[in-house]
């Protein structure tokens, strides 16, 4: 009798070791709502100017400001955080920037200059609330036909637009971020209409850019000066800094520089078209243009894509290094030269 006992325990905790209770089951195996929040955790967008990952999509409209650079402008406030920096000539050899801000908020903008009708063609391509401070006469037509929206700072000087104690006009009118929402508001501007994405590269790619290496980028706008713009490619941050006429390119209140991924570098044609020496500028046809990655030159060409004057490689658009660019435009490509 006891030897039966026995085997019968042996048989039940058999049983038992084979098939576990249900309880058991639930404890030893992952619970499926758990799995679910970690996929959602995976999940993530990117900021569609420059491709850097964010928790959430974001709806933010792009803000477009021209800033003055002028040498008794320098430095700027507000350059390191745009998405998107065009620079190009207004009159004689002095550029300004249009810069385009969607993933970062400045708090202070400037200094604010006058718009130009084709900057207006750029801020339009981003479908950008458009920020001047003063026009020239085209640039004023287009203003008031109400094809863009825009704040400038003729309507709201010394309210939305502040002049700064520390530089003279027309050096020294500035606006911050929090005044830009103000006047948006007040104009019923809708604020939530983010500009259509950009092309970026995945990191196996960034890894295997290639083409000729070109770590020292100088662009002369004017032959009788000195470079007006240098890019210089830091290898330990994978960067590109940038100087104006030898001076490093940095925030005014922090003196942070400006970090770039993407450098782009694109040939039109310029004429001037009147006494006061003001420019039509060509971002329509198409042409040449050097894009620089990771100290990586490559020969592309630029097309206007719905308003945007963007590279393309191989009749596609040219995937950018996730991060911050600045497009250069100037009359020749005589203009620039790079080196190791």
């Amino acid at each position: 009798m006891p030897l039966l006992l026995a085997a019968m325990f042996i048989l039940f905790l058999s049983a038992c070791s084979k098939n576990p209770p249900e309880e058991a089951k639930k404890k030893n195996s992952p619970p499926t709502d758990q799995v679910s929040e970690d996929e959602e955790e995976k999940v993530s967008f990117q900021f569609p100017l420059t491709g850097i990952e964010t928790n959430k999509e974001s709806d933010r409209r792009a803000v477009a400001a021209m800033i003055n650079n002028h040498p008794a402008a320098r430095p700027q406030s507000g350059l390191s955080k745009a998405d998107i920096v065009y620079e190009v000539l207004a009159e004689g050899s002095i550029t300004r920037f249009l810069a385009i801000f969607q993933s970062e908020i400045p708090d202070n903008i400037g200094p604010i200059r006058s718009a130009r009708d084709y900057f207006i063609e750029l801020a339009e391509g981003y479908n950008s609330l458009y920020i001047a401070h003063g026009y020239s006469p085209e640039a004023k037509q287009i203003l008031l036909s109400g094809s863009i929206d825009h704040l400038n700072g003729m309507n709201y000087d010394g309210t939305l637009f502040k002049r700064a104690t520390f530089r003279k006009a027309p050096h020294n009118s500035y606006i911050t971020y929090d005044n830009i929402e103000k006047g948006a508001e007040a104009q019923e501007y809708d604020m939530a209409k983010p500009p259509a994405k950009l092309e970026f590269l995945n990191e196996d790619e960034v890894d295997k850019i290639n083409g000729e290496k070109a770590e020292s980028v100088t662009i002369t706008y004017n032959p009788n000066s000195q470079p007006s713009a240098k890019y210089e490619f830091d290898q330990k941050s994978g960067k590109y800094f940038r100087y104006s006429d030898g001076e490093q390119t940095v925030e005014y209140e922090t003196e942070q520089p400006v970090q770039l991924d993407n450098v782009i570098v694109i040939e039109t044609t310029h004429s001037v078209i009147d006494s006061a020496g003001r420019r039509s500028i060509d971002l329509t046809s198409g042409g040449k243009a050097y894009l620089f990655q990771k100290g990586i030159m490559k020969n592309i060409e630029w097309k206007n894509q719905d308003g945007r004057v963007l590279p393309f490689e191989d009749g596609q658009l040219a995937k950018l290094v996730p991060g911050k660019t600045w497009i250069n435009i100037v009359p020749k490509m005589e203009n620039v030269s790079y080196s190791e």
